[in-house]
């Protein structure tokens, strides 16, 4: 079928459209066998009534007319819908940047002096340059010893990357090795969990063992692209080792052989960027672009609209009694598919997670807005570990706390240890246990979920005996009560709030607070001995050196420690 349209003037987008043209003749036939029979009417009206109030003969120039007309109308529809086209126009071109994925060998090798100054500061200044010249696309940062971790998950911002190099060293790596074939796999989960199905990954190492080259085959066949950037030269170089002293060469061949295998390329390490730019990881396109280098692209544009104004006109005879149906048919052939419409406000067309979620941003409004009945209503019904924690929260601030602590309960079932809902448990459970405040006033609450603010019943004690008439340790007042009795003499009042004040600014002044409006802060006397002392002590912190590492370092003991006791 294509060699034969090939040959036509028009091009169709949709060809097999056209298969229903040979449906008509069908349609034709039916149309024709269901001619009605002479009419009762024709006995009992004259003769020149009867073209205006009965529908033509089968075999009567008007019907014979509908008829062709209507085959024609019909005709007309499905050639519109095959997508007729006589020319080509203009499209902007939308090319998505490739992400790249860089797992640099951080086993002990890397500090190796066969490049000076080493391996590892040229690699450092390698990655720094590929930073610096990307243009544009998703670049993630991944070290691999024994096993591959995270430095730098995926992101747009190449500078953010850029600021952990100087803390890369193979003494933040939990244990030693070289497993390429993990940091190829590691990579490739990175770019899968981001969404991408297709995706560079450019190892920096000194050689690949079978393993490796093994896993970049199953990358490439998973749509991922692998390259290998060879880290120092065939000579070697030495290094220190727990056993003494060690010497890496760079095995070329083998770096060739896993970038042959993951449809990627390999380089050797050299000055300046053309080693980059070999590898093709500076100028990222996307792999199904039309046009690498444009901005637009040609396509064949869809004509078959102007093909509904005649559609119309052969169609009209149809409108006639019996002749409904077949407009309606060529109304549905026609009309094409309806585009996909976003998700309306009113929460019809949404999904029961969308319409959840929709609910929880609700219920964190009313919480914000202090209107917490209505935001116990949006939470409840959640069951998620998140809204049965905001559920926790709204309750708590209600006063409820039974009910805050066995949703609180319900949360950490589903998310154990979940750090907020424990506190807020904690918080809650305290001020239930607090004798409550005379007249039903309730007490603060926890943080808030979504908004997430943490409880301010326990601040509570401690704010209110800052406040001017509220001395500190008064245990004989409790919160929410009066600062004096309403029957008393306003004399004494004044008395035992002036006594009040003068008890709460000794006790402050000895805790070094002062809290006296339009009074500088007491500053406590230094002897010469602690003087000495102060000064001592800020030299010997100035003396300790800075360790970038140590973020690293404890990061990927932790994540370690989560592999082996998963049996990872």
């Amino acid at each position: 079928m294509s060699g034969l349209l090939a040959a036509l003037p028009v091009h169709f987008l949709r060809p097999y459209w056209l298969l229903c043209l040979l449906a008509l003749p069908l349609l034709a036939w039916w149309w024709r066998a269901r001619a009605q029979p002479r009419s009762a009417w024709q006995d009992a009206v004259d003769p020149h009534l009867l073209p205006h109030l009965l529908v033509a003969a089968e075999g009567s120039p008007r019907a014979r007319l509908a008829r062709g007309s209507g085959m024609l109308a019909a005709a007309l529809a499905v050639i519109a819908m095959a997508g007729p086209s006589v020319g080509k126009a203009e499209h902007p071109l939308w090319q998505a940047k490739a992400p790249l994925v860089v797992a640099l060998d951080l086993s002990s090798s890397i500090l190796a002096r066969d490049l000076p100054p080493s391996r590892l500061a040229q690699a450092r200044a390698k990655i720094a340059t590929l930073l610096r010249e990307r243009a544009g696309g998703q670049v993630a940062l991944v070290a691999f010893a024994d096993d591959a971790y995270t430095v730098a998950p995926l992101t747009e911002d190449a500078a953010n990357v850029a600021l952990f190099l100087d803390a890369l060293a193979p003494d933040v790596m939990p244990a030693d090795g070289h497993r390429g074939d993990r940091a190829i796999a590691w990579s490739q989960r990175l770019l899968r969990n981001a969404g991408f199905a297709q995706g560079d990954v450019l190892l920096l190492t000194d050689r690949a063992d079978g393993q490796a080259i093994a896993e970049a085959a199953r990358a490439r066949a998973a749509g991922y692209r692998v390259s290998a950037l060879g880290l120092g030269t065939a000579g070697g170089g030495a290094f220190d080792t727990p056993g003494g002293l060690g010497n890496a060469r760079l095995d070329a061949a083998s770096l060739q052989r896993l970038a042959a295998s993951g449809g990627g390329r390999y380089q050797p390490l050299a000055a300046g960027n053309h080693d980059l730019r070999a590898l093709d990881v500076l100028d990222p396109q996307d792999a199904g672009a039309a046009a690498a280098g444009g901005g637009t692209s040609r396509r064949w544009r869809d004509d078959g609209a102007w093909l509904l104004p005649f559609a119309l006109l052969f169609a009209l005879p149809l409108f006639r009694r019996g002749g409904a149906a077949m407009a309606m048919l060529l109304l549905v052939l026609w009309l094409p598919m309806p585009p996909a419409q976003a998700q309306d406000a009113s929460g019809l067309w949404r999904r029961a997670d969308q319409q959840a979620h929709a609910r929880m941003l609700e219920g964190v409004a009313a919480y914000r807005r202090q209107q917490y009945e209505e935001a116990i209503a949006k939470f409840t019904g959640n069951a998620s570990a998140e809204g049965q924690y905001n559920l926790g929260n709204a309750l708590a601030q209600a006063g409820r706390y039974d009910q805050a602590i066995a949703a609180y309960d319900r949360a950490l079932q589903q998310r154990p240890g979940m750090p907020d809902a424990v506190a807020n448990r904690a918080a809650v459970d305290a001020a239930r246990k607090r004798k409550p405040p005379p007249g039903g006033q309730s007490q603060q609450g926890p943080q808030q979920g979504g908004d997430q603010q943490r409880d301010q019943g326990q601040q509570r004690d401690a704010q209110q005996s800052r406040q001017p008439g509220r001395p500190q340790g008064d245990p004989s007042r409790q919160p929410g009560q009066g600062s004096q009795d309403k029957t008393a003499d306003p004399r004494q009042q004044q008395q035992a709030d002036a006594a009040q004040r003068q008890r709460m600014q000794d006790a402050l002044r000895k805790q070094g607070q002062s809290q006296v409006p339009g009074q500088p802060r007491p500053q406590p006397a230094e002897t010469p001995e602690q003087r000495e002392r102060r000064i001592a002590n800020q030299a010997q912190l100035q003396r300790v050196p800075d360790d970038p590492g140590a973020l690293l370092r404890a990061k990927f003991q932790l994540e370690h420690q989560r592999r082996q006791g998963l049996g990872q």
